[in-house]
Parts: C-alpha cells; sequence; structure tokens
C-alpha cells in the first residue's frame, strides 16, 4: 500500500530486548510480577487522592494527575511487551507503530510539564507562603493542567508529523521493543540528518532545559527551607527531596535517549525498558511513601474497604 509519502513499508518487526529465550522468560517474570503489583497500587492512590475530603490541597491534586499519566503511559509499551515475549514474531502495523509513538511522546511530554507545574506549586507553598491560596486557585490549577496535555499534545504531534513525512521502503526491523523516534527514523529511505535535528531540538533540547529548570527551582526551595525555622521545615525537605528523585528517574534516561545524535549505543534498551515500563509505575509510589498524609488516608480507605 503506497501512500503520499511513498511509504511501502505496512509493518515493523521488533527484534526485542534480548535475543536470549532464558532471558526473555526472566524479564517477562519479572515485568508481570511488578505490573501486578505496582499498577493496582497507582490506581489505589487515585481513589485515595478523589476519595478524601482532606486531600484536597493542589499538591494532591497533582499528584492524582501523575499517577493517572504514569498508569496511563504503562499501557503504551508493556502490555505489548508481554505479548511480544510469547510470541515467535514481534510484528507492529505501521499505523500501530505511530499511535504507539504519539501517546507514548503525548504522555512523556504531559508529564515533564506536569512535573514543572509541581515545582511551581512547591516554590509558591514554601517560598510564598502567603500569596499560595490566592495563587493556586482550584482555576488556576485545571488552567494548567491544561496547559500541559495540550503542551504534550503540540510536543507529540510535531514528532508524528516529521515522521509521517519520511518514506519507509525497506528494511523494516526495529532494534527496539517499541516504536520510538530514533529507532523509526534510522529505516527511512531518504537522508534524515535534518529530522533528526529537528527531533533533537523537540525532544532533546525541551527535555534538557525542563530538567536543568526544574533542578534550579529546586536548588532555590531548598536553600530557603534551610534558611527558615518554621515548623513544617522537614516536610518541606522531604517533599522536595521525593519531587528530586522523580525529576532525576524520569528525565535522566530521556536526556540519555534524546539529546544526542540517533547512533545506536549498547545501553539504549536498558534505559528505554527502564525510562518506558519501571519508572512509570514507580514514581507515584515513591511519592505515596515519602507523604505520610496519602499513606495515613490510604490505610483509612483500605480499612474501611476490609471492615466492609
Amino acid at each position: 500500500m503506497e501512500t503520499e509519502n511513498n511509504t511501502v513499508v505496512t509493518e515493523f518487526i521488533f527484534l526485542g530486548l534480548t535475543q536470549s529465550p532464558e532471558m526473555q522468560l526472566l524479564v517477562f517474570v519479572l515485568i508481570l510480577l511488578f505490573y501486578l503489583i505496582i499498577l493496582p497500587g497507582n490506581f489505589l492512590i487515585i481513589l485515595t487522592i478523589r476519595s478524601d475530603p482532606g486531600l484536597t490541597a493542589p499538591l494532591y491534586f497533582f499528584l492524582g494527575n501523575l499517577a493517572f499519566l504514569d498508569a496511563s503511559y504503562s499501557f503504551i509499551v508493556a502490555p505489548r511487551m508481554l505479548v511480544d515475549f510469547l510470541s515467535e514474531k514481534k510484528v507492529i502495523s505501521y499505523r500501530c507503530c505511530i499511535t504507539q509513538l504519539f501517546f507514548l511522546h503525548f504522555l512523556g511530554g504531559g508529564e515533564g510539564l506536569l512535573l514543572v507545574v509541581m515545582a511551581f506549586d512547591r516554590y509558591i507553598a514554601i517560598c510564598r507562603p502567603l500569596h499560595y491560596s490566592s495563587v493556586m486557585k482550584p482555576r488556576a490549577c485545571y488552567a494548567m493542567l491544561l496547559g500541559l496535555w495540550l503542551g504534550g499534545f503540540v510536543h507529540s504531534i510535531i514528532q508524528v508529523a516529521l515522521i509521517l513525512r519520511l518514506p519507509f521502503c525497506g528494511p523494516n526491523q526495529l532494534d527496539n521493543f517499541f516504536c520510538d523516534v530514533p529507532q523509526v527514523i534510522k529505516l527511512a529511505c531518504t537522508d534524515t540528518f535534518v529530522v533528526e535535528l529537528l527531533m533533537v531540538f523537540n525532544s532533546g533540547l525541551m527535555t534538557l532545559l525542563c530538567f536543568l529548570g526544574l533542578l534550579a527551582s529546586y536548588a532555590v526551595i531548598l536553600c530557603y527551607v534551610r534558611r527558615s525555622a518554621s515548623e513544617g521545615k522537614n516536610k518541606a525537605m522531604s517533599t522536595c527531596t521525593t519531587h528530586v528523585i522523580i525529576i532525576i528517574l524520569m528525565f535522566g534516561p530521556a536526556i540519555f535517549i534524546y539529546t544526542r545524535p540517533f547512533k545506536a549505543l549498547p545501553a539504549d534498551k536498558v534505559v528505554s525498558f527502564f525510562h518506558t515500563v519501571i519508572f512509570p509505575l514507580m514514581n507515584p509510589v515513591i511519592y505515596t511513601l515519602r507523604n505520610q498524609e496519602v499513606k495515613t488516608s490510604m490505610k483509612r480507605l483500605l480499612s474501611r474497604h476490609v471492615v466492609c
């Protein structure tokens, strides 16, 4: 089937995370166990925040959205990866590949912007507490939420638009376990130097700037907290430290993948595996384990249902 961009490839073949049957079985079991344990935890976080009237502060509103984004993000790669482990031939259609790529960057871009919004929320709460209630109104929170969803959409649609203009006439083997920009571009039957530069600018530069901006903002917040003598000093330090951990877990692999020319490295698959499968499921859990209010509310919710 030939399209306007002269694409004749109708499907791509994944080479997978590893070619060893023993390693495939081990990774399959680990991912399945991890997925079945952690994913319900993310939905429990959302349910806890939605059902507890005491968790109405903007921090918890954004935490619930983080859990939703990460749970949605985990559905893009992990389920298909589990199915492919059981399949002899790991095939994905051209359209499904583009769809997977779109949602990968749509949700990933949205989450990156959500972390920026959460940093802004912490800055106002800690450094400008008297202005917090007037700045972080519900209407403002919803406006920021809408903005980050739109930002993720624009980021992703640029990626997809650039790829749809490329001709794919063979080969069709993707040296990965999911569809992503670096591997798909390499299969195009044309010079992709300019497209790669645009991709690095769109994904890599945006990721790097967000990462450096977030680290700088939390450095300012932590310095302010250390100089203050308020009663909530330890809580603020704990919250900000948790946010920094999440930022490093999310942006570290993304910077490694997208801020360099699209040249394959031995560590690419492992970094991509943690970036797309493991870390998205763990982010909200890390937040929850370090947040006493959410843990207490979650225990009440669980005990109430157990008694019933």
